[in-house]
Protein backbone atom coordinates (compact mmCIF):
# COMPACT_ATOMS: atom_id res chain seq x y z
CA UNK A 1 0.00 0.00 0.00
CA UNK A 2 1.02 3.28 -1.13
CA UNK A 3 1.36 6.69 1.00
CA UNK A 4 -0.90 8.59 -0.71
CA UNK A 5 -3.53 4.90 0.33
CA UNK A 6 -2.55 4.83 3.48
CA UNK A 7 -2.95 8.26 4.24
CA UNK A 8 -7.16 7.91 2.47
CA UNK A 9 -7.63 4.63 4.45
CA UNK A 10 -6.00 6.84 7.86
CA UNK A 11 -8.40 9.77 6.95
CA UNK A 12 -11.50 7.69 6.42
CA UNK A 13 -10.89 6.09 10.05
CA UNK A 14 -10.85 8.80 11.23
CA UNK A 15 -13.54 10.72 9.69
CA UNK A 16 -15.86 7.33 10.78
CA UNK A 17 -14.35 7.47 14.52
CA UNK A 18 -15.65 11.33 14.50
CA UNK A 19 -18.85 10.38 13.13
CA UNK A 20 -19.54 7.91 15.57
CA UNK A 21 -18.33 10.24 18.64
CA UNK A 22 -20.12 13.16 17.16
CA UNK A 23 -23.44 10.84 17.61
CA UNK A 24 -23.16 8.93 20.72
CA UNK A 25 -26.67 7.29 22.11
CA UNK A 26 -27.95 9.67 24.95
CA UNK A 27 -28.13 8.46 28.33
CA UNK A 28 -29.75 10.33 31.20
CA UNK A 29 -27.10 11.26 33.49
CA UNK A 30 -26.04 8.81 37.13
CA UNK A 31 -28.47 6.58 35.55
CA UNK A 32 -28.75 2.45 35.26
CA UNK A 33 -30.70 -0.02 34.19
CA UNK A 34 -31.09 -3.19 36.13
CA UNK A 35 -33.60 -6.84 36.26
CA UNK A 36 -35.52 -8.05 39.11
CA UNK A 37 -37.06 -11.26 39.13
CA UNK A 38 -40.60 -11.79 41.09
CA UNK A 39 -39.88 -14.55 43.30
CA UNK A 40 -43.68 -16.40 42.54
CA UNK A 41 -43.66 -15.97 38.93
CA UNK A 42 -40.43 -15.63 37.53
CA UNK A 43 -41.49 -12.77 35.69
CA UNK A 44 -38.52 -10.82 34.79
CA UNK A 45 -38.97 -6.91 35.18
CA UNK A 46 -36.17 -4.00 34.28
CA UNK A 47 -35.72 -1.25 36.66
CA UNK A 48 -34.81 2.31 35.73
CA UNK A 49 -32.78 4.09 38.67
CA UNK A 50 -31.61 7.67 38.63
CA UNK A 51 -29.12 8.69 41.67
CA UNK A 52 -29.62 12.11 42.11
CA UNK A 53 -26.54 15.08 41.59
CA UNK A 54 -24.99 15.33 45.02
CA UNK A 55 -25.35 11.73 45.82
CA UNK A 56 -21.49 11.51 45.32
CA UNK A 57 -20.44 14.41 46.79
CA UNK A 58 -22.81 13.78 50.27
CA UNK A 59 -22.13 10.00 50.90
CA UNK A 60 -23.85 10.29 54.46
CA UNK A 61 -27.02 11.61 52.95
CA UNK A 62 -30.08 9.56 52.59
CA UNK A 63 -32.44 10.43 49.90
CA UNK A 64 -36.43 10.03 49.72
CA UNK A 65 -37.27 7.86 46.52
CA UNK A 66 -39.60 8.51 44.09
CA UNK A 67 -41.24 5.38 42.26
CA UNK A 68 -42.78 5.52 38.91
CA UNK A 69 -45.09 3.05 36.36
CA UNK A 70 -44.66 2.99 32.75
CA UNK A 71 -40.85 3.46 32.63
CA UNK A 72 -40.34 3.99 29.37
CA UNK A 73 -42.92 6.84 29.12
CA UNK A 74 -42.59 8.39 33.11
CA UNK A 75 -38.44 8.07 33.54
CA UNK A 76 -37.39 10.27 30.84
CA UNK A 77 -40.01 12.64 31.78
CA UNK A 78 -40.07 13.05 35.12
CA UNK A 79 -36.37 12.84 35.74
CA UNK A 80 -36.10 15.91 33.14
CA UNK A 81 -38.76 17.91 34.56
CA UNK A 82 -37.16 17.60 37.53
CA UNK A 83 -33.51 18.29 36.79
CA UNK A 84 -33.48 21.38 37.00
CA UNK A 85 -35.81 22.30 40.49
CA UNK A 86 -33.72 19.53 42.48
CA UNK A 87 -30.16 21.08 40.87
CA UNK A 88 -31.17 24.25 41.80
CA UNK A 89 -32.38 23.95 45.32
CA UNK A 90 -36.24 24.30 44.62
CA UNK A 91 -36.75 20.86 45.22
CA UNK A 92 -35.57 18.14 47.04
CA UNK A 93 -33.01 15.89 45.42
CA UNK A 94 -34.63 12.58 45.60
CA UNK A 95 -33.50 8.46 44.22
CA UNK A 96 -35.70 7.73 40.72
CA UNK A 97 -36.83 4.49 40.36
CA UNK A 98 -39.06 3.45 37.22
CA UNK A 99 -40.29 0.02 36.65
CA UNK A 100 -40.92 -1.31 33.39
CA UNK A 101 -43.29 -4.03 32.23
CA UNK A 102 -42.39 -7.80 31.90
CA UNK A 103 -39.47 -8.46 30.06
CA UNK A 104 -40.56 -10.61 26.49
CA UNK A 105 -43.82 -9.30 27.27
CA UNK A 106 -46.51 -7.05 25.08
CA UNK A 107 -46.21 -3.25 27.50
CA UNK A 108 -49.97 -3.14 27.04
CA UNK A 109 -50.39 -7.31 28.46
CA UNK A 110 -48.00 -6.30 31.37
CA UNK A 111 -49.64 -3.01 32.53
CA UNK A 112 -53.20 -4.39 32.06
CA UNK A 113 -52.33 -7.19 33.97
CA UNK A 114 -50.35 -5.57 36.43
CA UNK A 115 -52.44 -2.23 37.29
CA UNK A 116 -55.54 -3.59 37.28
CA UNK A 117 -57.54 -4.71 40.98
CA UNK A 118 -59.71 -7.47 39.62
CA UNK A 119 -60.48 -10.13 37.13
CA UNK A 120 -62.70 -7.80 34.25
CA UNK A 121 -64.42 -11.11 32.85
CA UNK A 122 -65.45 -8.88 29.81
CA UNK A 123 -61.57 -8.31 28.87
CA UNK A 124 -59.80 -10.45 26.42
CA UNK A 125 -56.52 -9.43 28.13
CA UNK A 126 -55.46 -10.71 31.53
CA UNK A 127 -56.39 -8.33 34.36
CA UNK A 128 -56.27 -8.40 37.99
CA UNK A 129 -52.51 -8.89 39.06
CA UNK A 130 -52.61 -5.67 41.14
CA UNK A 131 -52.42 -7.56 44.30
CA UNK A 132 -49.16 -9.51 43.16
CA UNK A 133 -47.61 -6.90 41.60
CA UNK A 134 -48.17 -4.63 45.15
CA UNK A 135 -46.09 -7.35 46.69
CA UNK A 136 -43.21 -7.61 43.97
CA UNK A 137 -42.95 -3.58 45.01
CA UNK A 138 -43.16 -4.67 48.84
CA UNK A 139 -41.09 -7.42 48.84
CA UNK A 140 -38.43 -7.42 45.47
CA UNK A 141 -38.24 -3.58 44.29
CA UNK A 142 -38.27 -1.67 47.64
CA UNK A 143 -36.02 -3.75 49.46
CA UNK A 144 -33.49 -4.01 46.24
CA UNK A 145 -33.54 0.18 46.16
CA UNK A 146 -33.03 0.41 50.31
CA UNK A 147 -30.47 -2.19 50.24
CA UNK A 148 -28.19 -0.62 47.35
CA UNK A 149 -28.99 3.16 47.72
CA UNK A 150 -28.94 5.68 50.14
CA UNK A 151 -32.51 5.26 50.38
CA UNK A 152 -35.02 6.89 53.23
CA UNK A 153 -37.16 3.63 54.20
CA UNK A 154 -40.01 5.94 55.35
CA UNK A 155 -40.39 8.85 52.82
CA UNK A 156 -41.09 6.74 49.71
CA UNK A 157 -43.16 8.19 46.63
CA UNK A 158 -45.85 6.22 44.51
CA UNK A 159 -46.21 8.36 41.09
CA UNK A 160 -48.73 6.44 38.68
CA UNK A 161 -51.48 7.89 35.91
CA UNK A 162 -54.21 6.45 34.19
CA UNK A 163 -54.48 2.18 34.59
CA UNK A 164 -51.24 3.35 36.97
CA UNK A 165 -53.19 5.86 38.89
CA UNK A 166 -55.35 2.67 39.54
CA UNK A 167 -52.77 0.82 40.46
CA UNK A 168 -51.70 3.43 42.96
CA UNK A 169 -55.49 3.71 44.05
CA UNK A 170 -55.59 0.64 44.84
CA UNK A 171 -52.36 0.99 47.14
CA UNK A 172 -53.56 3.87 48.89
CA UNK A 173 -56.82 1.94 50.03
CA UNK A 174 -55.46 -1.95 50.64
CA UNK A 175 -51.72 -0.77 51.63
CA UNK A 176 -51.67 3.01 52.43
CA UNK A 177 -48.22 2.66 54.34
CA UNK A 178 -46.28 1.19 51.82
CA UNK A 179 -45.96 4.89 50.63
CA UNK A 180 -45.49 8.15 52.01
CA UNK A 181 -46.90 10.20 49.15
CA UNK A 182 -48.92 9.38 46.70
CA UNK A 183 -49.54 11.10 43.08
CA UNK A 184 -52.24 9.73 41.06
CA UNK A 185 -52.76 11.20 37.71
CA UNK A 186 -55.79 10.61 35.58
CA UNK A 187 -56.68 7.18 37.69
CA UNK A 188 -59.06 4.33 35.87
CA UNK A 189 -61.44 4.77 38.00
CA UNK A 190 -63.78 3.03 35.79
CA UNK A 191 -62.16 0.04 35.38
CA UNK A 192 -63.97 -3.08 35.88
CA UNK A 193 -67.33 -0.87 36.43
CA UNK A 194 -65.99 1.49 39.16
CA UNK A 195 -64.67 -1.78 41.25
CA UNK A 196 -61.72 0.50 42.53
CA UNK A 197 -64.79 2.55 44.51
CA UNK A 198 -65.87 -0.49 46.04
CA UNK A 199 -63.09 -1.36 47.82
CA UNK A 200 -62.87 -1.65 51.94
CA UNK A 201 -60.01 1.08 52.68
CA UNK A 202 -57.58 0.41 55.46
CA UNK A 203 -56.76 3.52 56.99
CA UNK A 204 -53.57 5.01 57.30
CA UNK A 205 -51.00 4.99 60.42
CA UNK A 206 -49.06 7.46 59.25
CA UNK A 207 -49.13 10.81 57.68
CA UNK A 208 -49.81 10.16 54.14
CA UNK A 209 -50.21 12.72 51.44
CA UNK A 210 -52.23 11.90 48.37
CA UNK A 211 -51.45 14.09 44.91
CA UNK A 212 -54.81 13.63 42.93
CA UNK A 213 -55.37 15.13 39.47
CA UNK A 214 -57.11 14.75 35.98
CA UNK A 215 -57.10 16.81 32.86
CA UNK A 216 -59.65 19.53 32.22
CA UNK A 217 -60.54 17.84 28.91
CA UNK A 218 -60.76 14.16 29.93
CA UNK A 219 -64.79 13.99 29.57
CA UNK A 220 -66.59 12.53 26.47
CA UNK A 221 -67.67 15.48 25.57
CA UNK A 222 -63.96 16.15 24.36
CA UNK A 223 -63.57 13.37 22.31
CA UNK A 224 -62.28 10.96 25.59
CA UNK A 225 -64.09 7.43 25.61
CA UNK A 226 -64.52 7.68 29.59
CA UNK A 227 -65.76 10.64 31.50
CA UNK A 228 -62.36 10.60 33.88
CA UNK A 229 -62.95 14.11 35.54
CA UNK A 230 -66.13 12.18 37.28
CA UNK A 231 -63.93 9.27 37.78
CA UNK A 232 -61.39 10.78 39.63
CA UNK A 233 -63.66 13.13 41.44
CA UNK A 234 -65.65 10.65 42.74
CA UNK A 235 -62.25 8.43 44.00
CA UNK A 236 -61.52 12.17 46.10
CA UNK A 237 -64.61 11.85 47.69
CA UNK A 238 -64.00 8.18 48.80
CA UNK A 239 -60.86 9.34 50.02
CA UNK A 240 -61.95 12.56 51.75
CA UNK A 241 -64.80 10.17 53.15
CA UNK A 242 -62.43 8.06 55.04
CA UNK A 243 -61.89 11.29 57.10
CA UNK A 244 -58.61 10.70 58.61
CA UNK A 245 -56.33 13.24 59.80
CA UNK A 246 -53.68 10.91 58.52
CA UNK A 247 -54.72 12.18 55.43
CA UNK A 248 -53.47 15.16 54.12
CA UNK A 249 -55.59 15.45 50.13
CA UNK A 250 -54.40 17.60 47.01
CA UNK A 251 -56.92 17.41 44.17
CA UNK A 252 -56.12 19.54 40.96
CA UNK A 253 -58.03 19.86 37.68
CA UNK A 254 -55.26 20.51 34.66
CA UNK A 255 -56.48 23.44 32.93
CA UNK A 256 -57.35 22.47 28.80
CA UNK A 257 -55.60 18.86 29.14
CA UNK A 258 -56.38 15.63 27.44
CA UNK A 259 -55.86 12.20 29.10
CA UNK A 260 -52.59 12.32 26.44
CA UNK A 261 -51.17 15.47 27.96
CA UNK A 262 -52.58 16.03 31.78
CA UNK A 263 -49.76 13.91 33.15
CA UNK A 264 -46.74 15.71 32.58
CA UNK A 265 -48.11 18.72 34.68
CA UNK A 266 -49.81 16.16 36.84
CA UNK A 267 -46.03 14.89 38.01
CA UNK A 268 -43.94 18.09 38.61
CA UNK A 269 -47.03 19.70 40.04
CA UNK A 270 -47.25 16.78 42.57
CA UNK A 271 -43.93 16.68 43.24
CA UNK A 272 -43.58 20.15 43.92
CA UNK A 273 -45.93 19.79 46.23
CA UNK A 274 -44.51 16.88 48.07
CA UNK A 275 -40.69 17.95 47.92
CA UNK A 276 -41.06 21.74 46.74
CA UNK A 277 -38.63 23.62 48.60
CA UNK A 278 -40.65 26.93 49.60
CA UNK A 279 -38.78 30.00 48.95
Amino acid sequence: MDNEMKFFVLLTLLLLCFELSANPDYVLPRSSVIELKEKTTERVYPLFIQWPASYASQPDKVYPVIYLTDAHYSFPLVAGATRFPMNSGAMQQAIIVAVSYEKGSAGANSRIRDYTPTVAKTWQKETGNAKGHMAFLRDTVIPYVEENFRASKTNRTFVGNSLGGLFGAYILLSEPTLFANYILGSPSVWFDNNVILAIHPIIPKYMTRVYLSVGEHETPAHGERQDMVAGTIQLKEKIAGLNSANIKLYFSIVSGASHATAFPTTAIQGLNKIYGNKQ
